[in-house]
């Protein structure tokens, strides 16, 4: 019996982050491969995050245009 891969569901959050859920790892914008290691994961949407991919909350402090 093989194991099969979890799904992977992408769930955006209003004006925050993409929260990911099932992926093994994460591929940024740079081709840079993340290893995930938890059942869920925040994913920077906004650009102020200091922990690029993964959000950190700094979107919560930027301005809204």
């Amino acid at each position: 019996m093989t194991e099969r891969e979890p799904e992977v569901v992408w769930e955006p959050c209003d004006d925050g982050p993409l929260l990911v859920r099932g992926a093994r790892v994460w591929t940024d914008g740079d081709g840079v491969e993340h290893p995930v290691t938890r059942p869920v994961v925040a994913i920077c949407r906004c650009g102020g995050s200091a922990l690029q991919p993964w959000c950190d909350g700094s979107h919560k402090h930027l301005r809204r245009s």
